[in-house]
Protein backbone atom coordinates (compact mmCIF):
# COMPACT_ATOMS: atom_id res chain seq x y z
CA UNK A 1 0.00 0.00 0.00
CA UNK A 2 1.55 3.31 -1.14
CA UNK A 3 0.76 6.11 1.31
CA UNK A 4 1.19 9.63 -0.04
CA UNK A 5 1.60 12.54 2.41
CA UNK A 6 0.33 15.95 1.34
CA UNK A 7 -0.24 19.50 2.52
CA UNK A 8 -3.50 21.30 1.90
CA UNK A 9 -2.62 24.94 1.15
CA UNK A 10 -4.12 28.09 -0.27
CA UNK A 11 -3.25 31.54 -1.53
CA UNK A 12 -6.22 33.82 -0.73
CA UNK A 13 -8.63 30.88 -0.96
CA UNK A 14 -7.19 29.57 -4.25
CA UNK A 15 -6.54 26.12 -2.78
CA UNK A 16 -4.16 23.31 -3.64
CA UNK A 17 -3.11 19.82 -2.69
CA UNK A 18 0.69 19.83 -2.56
CA UNK A 19 2.64 16.58 -2.91
CA UNK A 20 6.40 16.12 -2.70
CA UNK A 21 7.03 13.86 -5.69
CA UNK A 22 10.81 14.14 -5.81
CA UNK A 23 11.02 10.36 -5.41
CA UNK A 24 8.54 10.04 -8.32
CA UNK A 25 6.37 7.51 -6.50
CA UNK A 26 3.48 8.88 -8.53
CA UNK A 27 3.86 8.00 -12.20
CA UNK A 28 3.46 10.79 -14.77
CA UNK A 29 0.84 8.77 -16.63
CA UNK A 30 -1.70 9.02 -13.81
CA UNK A 31 -1.19 12.66 -12.81
CA UNK A 32 -4.09 14.04 -14.85
CA UNK A 33 -6.64 11.53 -13.57
CA UNK A 34 -5.23 11.76 -10.03
CA UNK A 35 -5.71 15.53 -10.04
CA UNK A 36 -9.33 15.14 -11.12
CA UNK A 37 -10.03 12.62 -8.36
CA UNK A 38 -8.18 14.40 -5.55
CA UNK A 39 -9.60 17.84 -6.40
CA UNK A 40 -13.23 16.69 -6.46
CA UNK A 41 -14.91 18.61 -3.67
CA UNK A 42 -17.09 16.81 -1.10
CA UNK A 43 -16.09 13.41 -2.48
CA UNK A 44 -12.35 13.78 -1.95
CA UNK A 45 -9.81 16.21 -0.48
CA UNK A 46 -11.07 18.96 -2.78
CA UNK A 47 -9.07 21.79 -4.34
CA UNK A 48 -8.68 24.08 -7.32
CA UNK A 49 -5.55 22.20 -8.32
CA UNK A 50 -2.76 19.75 -7.60
CA UNK A 51 0.82 20.99 -7.06
CA UNK A 52 3.76 18.60 -7.37
CA UNK A 53 7.33 19.20 -6.22
CA UNK A 54 10.21 17.68 -8.21
CA UNK A 55 13.98 17.89 -8.29
CA UNK A 56 15.38 20.23 -10.93
CA UNK A 57 18.64 20.27 -12.87
CA UNK A 58 18.31 23.99 -13.68
CA UNK A 59 16.77 25.50 -10.51
CA UNK A 60 16.47 24.80 -6.79
CA UNK A 61 13.21 22.89 -7.33
CA UNK A 62 10.65 22.19 -10.04
CA UNK A 63 6.87 22.73 -9.84
CA UNK A 64 4.12 21.12 -11.89
CA UNK A 65 0.48 22.25 -11.66
CA UNK A 66 -2.65 20.34 -12.65
CA UNK A 67 -6.05 22.01 -12.69
CA UNK A 68 -9.11 20.36 -11.20
CA UNK A 69 -10.15 19.11 -14.65
CA UNK A 70 -6.81 17.30 -15.08
CA UNK A 71 -5.25 19.78 -17.53
CA UNK A 72 -1.70 20.86 -16.81
CA UNK A 73 -1.06 24.60 -16.39
CA UNK A 74 2.15 26.38 -17.29
CA UNK A 75 2.32 28.63 -14.24
CA UNK A 76 0.37 29.65 -11.15
CA UNK A 77 1.08 32.73 -9.04
CA UNK A 78 -0.76 31.49 -5.95
CA UNK A 79 0.55 27.95 -6.37
CA UNK A 80 4.20 28.96 -6.58
CA UNK A 81 3.90 30.90 -3.33
CA UNK A 82 2.43 27.82 -1.64
CA UNK A 83 5.22 25.63 -3.02
CA UNK A 84 7.90 28.05 -1.82
CA UNK A 85 6.41 28.10 1.68
CA UNK A 86 6.27 24.30 1.71
CA UNK A 87 9.91 24.03 0.65
CA UNK A 88 11.11 26.35 3.42
CA UNK A 89 8.91 25.10 6.25
CA UNK A 90 9.59 21.45 5.37
CA UNK A 91 13.35 22.04 5.48
CA UNK A 92 13.85 21.25 1.78
CA UNK A 93 15.21 24.74 1.12
CA UNK A 94 16.96 26.62 3.91
CA UNK A 95 17.29 30.03 2.29
CA UNK A 96 14.96 32.95 1.69
CA UNK A 97 15.71 33.25 -2.03
CA UNK A 98 15.02 30.34 -4.35
CA UNK A 99 14.48 29.53 -8.01
CA UNK A 100 11.59 27.41 -9.23
CA UNK A 101 11.47 25.67 -12.59
CA UNK A 102 8.03 25.80 -14.26
CA UNK A 103 6.66 25.20 -17.74
CA UNK A 104 6.72 28.99 -18.09
CA UNK A 105 10.44 29.17 -17.28
CA UNK A 106 12.47 29.64 -14.11
CA UNK A 107 10.90 31.98 -11.55
CA UNK A 108 12.78 33.76 -8.74
CA UNK A 109 11.02 33.78 -5.38
CA UNK A 110 11.76 35.79 -2.21
CA UNK A 111 10.43 34.70 1.17
CA UNK A 112 9.56 36.99 4.09
CA UNK A 113 10.13 34.96 7.22
CA UNK A 114 8.87 35.69 10.75
CA UNK A 115 9.25 33.30 13.67
CA UNK A 116 10.53 30.55 11.41
CA UNK A 117 7.44 30.73 9.20
CA UNK A 118 6.90 32.24 5.77
CA UNK A 119 4.56 35.20 6.17
CA UNK A 120 4.52 36.41 2.56
CA UNK A 121 6.17 35.69 -0.75
CA UNK A 122 7.35 37.89 -3.64
CA UNK A 123 7.55 36.28 -7.07
CA UNK A 124 9.39 37.68 -10.06
CA UNK A 125 6.80 36.73 -12.67
CA UNK A 126 8.97 37.75 -15.63
CA UNK A 127 7.78 39.74 -18.64
CA UNK A 128 4.27 39.90 -20.08
CA UNK A 129 3.85 38.49 -23.59
CA UNK A 130 1.57 40.17 -26.13
CA UNK A 131 2.54 38.14 -29.21
CA UNK A 132 -0.66 36.36 -30.27
CA UNK A 133 1.13 33.19 -31.31
CA UNK A 134 2.85 32.86 -27.95
CA UNK A 135 -0.25 33.55 -25.79
CA UNK A 136 -1.83 31.91 -27.93
CA UNK A 137 -4.62 33.87 -29.67
CA UNK A 138 -5.59 33.35 -33.29
CA UNK A 139 -4.89 36.20 -35.70
CA UNK A 140 -2.12 38.72 -36.26
CA UNK A 141 -0.68 41.67 -34.31
CA UNK A 142 -1.44 42.29 -30.65
CA UNK A 143 -4.89 41.89 -29.11
CA UNK A 144 -5.12 45.10 -27.07
CA UNK A 145 -8.51 46.72 -26.45
CA UNK A 146 -9.97 44.75 -29.36
CA UNK A 147 -13.56 43.65 -29.90
CA UNK A 148 -14.49 40.22 -28.59
CA UNK A 149 -17.86 38.90 -29.69
CA UNK A 150 -19.56 36.51 -27.28
CA UNK A 151 -22.99 35.21 -28.26
CA UNK A 152 -23.81 38.45 -30.06
CA UNK A 153 -22.52 40.68 -27.25
CA UNK A 154 -19.38 42.73 -27.84
CA UNK A 155 -16.67 43.31 -25.21
CA UNK A 156 -13.42 45.26 -25.36
CA UNK A 157 -10.68 42.81 -24.36
CA UNK A 158 -6.91 42.72 -23.95
CA UNK A 159 -5.04 39.42 -24.20
CA UNK A 160 -1.59 38.57 -22.89
CA UNK A 161 0.41 35.78 -21.32
CA UNK A 162 2.02 35.85 -17.90
CA UNK A 163 3.33 32.34 -18.39
CA UNK A 164 -0.26 31.29 -19.09
CA UNK A 165 -2.97 32.91 -21.25
CA UNK A 166 -5.29 35.67 -20.01
CA UNK A 167 -8.13 37.69 -21.46
CA UNK A 168 -8.82 40.94 -19.57
CA UNK A 169 -12.19 42.70 -19.73
CA UNK A 170 -12.89 45.93 -17.82
CA UNK A 171 -16.43 46.25 -16.45
CA UNK A 172 -18.39 48.88 -14.51
CA UNK A 173 -19.46 46.65 -11.60
CA UNK A 174 -17.63 43.36 -11.17
CA UNK A 175 -19.82 42.12 -8.33
CA UNK A 176 -22.98 42.12 -10.42
CA UNK A 177 -21.31 40.95 -13.61
CA UNK A 178 -22.38 37.49 -14.85
CA UNK A 179 -18.99 35.81 -14.52
CA UNK A 180 -20.48 32.31 -14.38
CA UNK A 181 -22.26 32.93 -17.70
CA UNK A 182 -19.59 34.69 -19.74
CA UNK A 183 -16.53 33.08 -18.13
CA UNK A 184 -16.87 29.60 -19.67
CA UNK A 185 -17.93 31.03 -23.05
CA UNK A 186 -14.81 33.18 -23.25
CA UNK A 187 -12.55 30.45 -21.85
CA UNK A 188 -13.53 28.20 -24.77
CA UNK A 189 -13.94 30.94 -27.40
CA UNK A 190 -12.70 29.95 -30.86
CA UNK A 191 -10.00 32.64 -30.65
CA UNK A 192 -8.14 30.68 -27.96
CA UNK A 193 -6.71 27.37 -29.22
CA UNK A 194 -5.53 26.37 -25.73
CA UNK A 195 -8.46 28.05 -23.96
CA UNK A 196 -7.80 31.04 -21.69
CA UNK A 197 -8.16 32.42 -18.20
CA UNK A 198 -10.59 35.34 -18.04
CA UNK A 199 -10.40 38.38 -15.74
CA UNK A 200 -13.29 40.77 -15.21
CA UNK A 201 -11.86 43.98 -13.75
CA UNK A 202 -13.41 47.00 -12.07
CA UNK A 203 -11.23 50.07 -11.52
CA UNK A 204 -11.80 51.65 -8.11
CA UNK A 205 -8.79 53.97 -8.27
CA UNK A 206 -5.65 53.98 -10.42
CA UNK A 207 -3.93 52.05 -7.61
CA UNK A 208 -6.82 49.73 -6.69
CA UNK A 209 -8.87 47.27 -8.73
CA UNK A 210 -11.45 44.59 -8.01
CA UNK A 211 -11.10 41.38 -10.01
CA UNK A 212 -13.13 38.23 -10.48
CA UNK A 213 -11.44 35.37 -12.30
CA UNK A 214 -12.75 32.53 -14.39
CA UNK A 215 -9.82 30.09 -14.40
CA UNK A 216 -9.19 27.77 -17.30
CA UNK A 217 -9.96 24.21 -16.28
CA UNK A 218 -11.31 25.21 -12.86
CA UNK A 219 -14.13 27.78 -13.01
CA UNK A 220 -14.45 30.88 -10.86
CA UNK A 221 -11.84 30.93 -8.11
CA UNK A 222 -11.35 33.12 -5.05
CA UNK A 223 -7.99 34.38 -6.33
CA UNK A 224 -5.55 34.07 -9.22
CA UNK A 225 -2.01 35.39 -8.99
CA UNK A 226 -1.22 35.40 -12.71
CA UNK A 227 -4.67 36.89 -13.35
CA UNK A 228 -3.95 39.73 -10.94
CA UNK A 229 -0.66 40.41 -12.72
CA UNK A 230 -2.27 40.32 -16.17
CA UNK A 231 -5.03 42.68 -15.04
CA UNK A 232 -2.60 45.32 -13.79
CA UNK A 233 -0.42 45.09 -16.89
CA UNK A 234 -3.46 45.39 -19.17
CA UNK A 235 -4.70 48.42 -17.22
CA UNK A 236 -1.28 50.01 -17.35
CA UNK A 237 -0.91 49.44 -21.10
CA UNK A 238 -4.29 51.13 -21.62
CA UNK A 239 -3.27 54.07 -19.42
CA UNK A 240 -5.88 53.27 -16.76
CA UNK A 241 -3.73 52.15 -13.81
CA UNK A 242 -0.58 52.98 -11.90
CA UNK A 243 2.44 50.69 -12.19
CA UNK A 244 1.90 49.62 -8.55
CA UNK A 245 -1.56 48.40 -7.73
CA UNK A 246 -3.53 46.56 -5.04
CA UNK A 247 -5.72 43.87 -6.52
CA UNK A 248 -8.79 42.99 -4.48
CA UNK A 249 -10.05 39.46 -5.18
CA UNK A 250 -12.88 37.58 -3.43
CA UNK A 251 -10.28 35.76 -1.30
CA UNK A 252 -8.20 38.78 -0.31
CA UNK A 253 -5.62 41.22 -1.67
CA UNK A 254 -2.44 40.93 -3.71
CA UNK A 255 0.10 43.64 -4.47
CA UNK A 256 1.38 43.89 -8.03
CA UNK A 257 4.32 45.96 -9.26
CA UNK A 258 4.93 46.37 -12.97
CA UNK A 259 8.54 47.49 -13.49
CA UNK A 260 8.14 48.99 -16.95
CA UNK A 261 11.80 49.97 -17.29
CA UNK A 262 12.84 46.31 -17.06
CA UNK A 263 9.51 44.92 -18.32
CA UNK A 264 9.05 42.73 -15.24
CA UNK A 265 6.08 41.96 -13.01
CA UNK A 266 6.35 41.32 -9.27
CA UNK A 267 3.63 39.57 -7.30
CA UNK A 268 3.47 39.93 -3.49
CA UNK A 269 1.06 37.94 -1.35
CA UNK A 270 0.55 35.36 1.40
CA UNK A 271 0.44 31.57 1.32
CA UNK A 272 -1.21 29.46 4.01
CA UNK A 273 -0.97 25.87 5.19
CA UNK A 274 -4.37 24.48 6.16
CA UNK A 275 -3.47 20.96 7.28
CA UNK A 276 -1.34 17.89 6.57
CA UNK A 277 -2.75 14.54 5.54
CA UNK A 278 -2.05 11.15 3.99
CA UNK A 279 -3.97 9.22 1.34
CA UNK A 280 -3.55 5.72 -0.07
CA UNK A 281 -2.63 5.98 -3.73
CA UNK A 282 -4.34 2.71 -4.68
CA UNK A 283 -7.69 4.22 -3.82
CA UNK A 284 -7.29 6.84 -6.56
CA UNK A 285 -5.90 4.85 -9.50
Amino acid sequence: MVRIPFWKMHGLGNDYILIDNRDEKIDDRILSSLAQKLCRRRFSIGADGLLLLYNSSVADVKMRIFNADGSEAEMCGNGIRCLAKYCYESGIIGKSELSVETLAGIKSVSLYIAGGRVSSVTVDMGSPIFDREKIPVLGEDKFINEDLNVDGEKFKATCLSVGNPHCIIFVENVESFRVEFYGPKIERHSLFPKRTNVEFVQIVRPDLIKVRVWERGVGETLACGTGACASVVAGRILGLLNSECVVHLPGGELKIKYDEANNKIFLIGPAEKVYEGVFELEGFI
